[in-house]
């Protein structure tokens, strides 16, 4: 673990979204590790997932690690909508809530952009990578940039949701909150139920995202990653990561990964095949948000992309690095992404 690095903000100004609204004072969090060198040609932008932050990526930072911060000068950008960057929580009034404008995927990657060139005048990228919406933000780079992304790692993603992740979005993460009779315009008219919804939010994901061996029993993953029973791992690890998480963020964070689409409702076959940067999809066995098959076709529409596939105990987990396997499968994947 990298010794943490402290939020910084990038301040956007009044900044177009893609929906035409002017987000006004807008802000982009981010953290950097390692140092940008004299050619500027050592960065990597790693964008992160849903209802995540920039700090949940520096598990993969570290000395004699792939993402080694005294080789590589290393971006951890932070969606808009993440409660750092410009969000519905932290926005004043008459914008804030469930006023707050909607972002779509490409409004962030415009937003990095400007971060990337803006403040650290940088021409070209080593390296794009992400996981799961992290990946989404990653194809709309390489699709949106193609002259300035040399290489780019799609790890469990897509260029845009599948029909299974687009309804699971809505079932998992919207229909929680906004079903909700307590919940009123982004407000919640029972503080407690605000409480409820993220819970209910959590026991969705314990269902629907782990493979099917962390419950069966004789394999049981979650006792070997050090949970004493099955809700202890619920309790523990999912109701943990989202009880603190605001719910107008976890909507709009939602409804952005729906629309996701680097063609921009275009033909996406045509839009892959502009990629110009060396492109790695890589699949976790096991991951049902973005399964193997799904991700070997998005592979086989952008030229020259190399495809692998990663045999692991934690599906669409496995960048959790939750057990050992899963966190030296993480590291065989970026070495190779790195070094190829």
């Amino acid at each position: 673990m990298p010794e943490q690095s402290q939020t910084e903000i990038f301040d956007l100004g009044d900044f177009q979204l893609s929906t035409g609204f002017i987000l006004s004072n807008a802000k982009l969090a981010y953290k950097t590790h390692g140092k940008l060198n004299a050619a500027k040609d050592n960065a990597i932008l790693f964008p992160h997932f849903l209802g995540g932050a920039p700090e949940a990526l520096e598990i993969y930072i570290g000395e004699d690690r792939p993402l080694d911060p005294r080789k590589y000068f290393i971006i951890l950008p932070g969606l808009l909508g993440n409660g750092v960057s410009s969000s519905p929580s932290n926005t004043a009034p008459p914008f804030d809530r469930g006023a707050f404008p909607q972002t779509h995927i490409a409004d962030d990657v415009i937003a990095q952009h400007r971060l990337v060139t803006e403040k650290f005048g940088i021409d070209e990228l080593y390296l794009v990578l992400g996981w799961s919406v992290g990946a989404l933000q990653t194809y709309e780079w390489a699709v949106r940039f193609p002259h300035m992304v040399k290489r780019a790692a799609s790890i469990a993603g897509a260029p845009k949701p599948s029909p299974w992740t687009l309804l699971w979005l809505r079932t998992a993460i919207e229909e929680p909150i906004l079903a909700d009779p307590a919940w009123n315009n982004g407000f919640y008219t029972d503080p407690q139920a605000v409480q409820a919804g993220l819970r209910r939010q959590a026991h969705v994901m314990a269902l629907t995202l782990p493979p099917l061996g962390f419950y069966r029993e004789g394999e049981e993953v979650w006792r070997t990653i050090g949970f004493a029973s099955m809700d202890d791992f619920v309790s523990r690890f999912w109701e943990a990561f989202m009880l603190p998480q605001d719910p107008n963020n976890l909507v709009n964070q939602s409804r952005k990964t729906r629309a996701a689409d680097p063609s921009a409702g275009g033909d996406l076959s045509a839009a892959l095949s502009r990629i110009k940067a060396q492109m790695f999809v890589v699949a976790f066995t096991g991951d049902r948000m973005f399964p193997p098959e799904e991700c070997q076709r998005d592979a086989e529409r952008i030229p020259n992309a190399k495809y692998w596939e990663v045999n692991s105990i934690g599906g669409h987990l496995t960048t959790f690095s939750l057990t050992e396997q899963d966190r030296q499968a993480m590291d065989d994947v970026l070495r190779q992404v790195l070094t190829a």
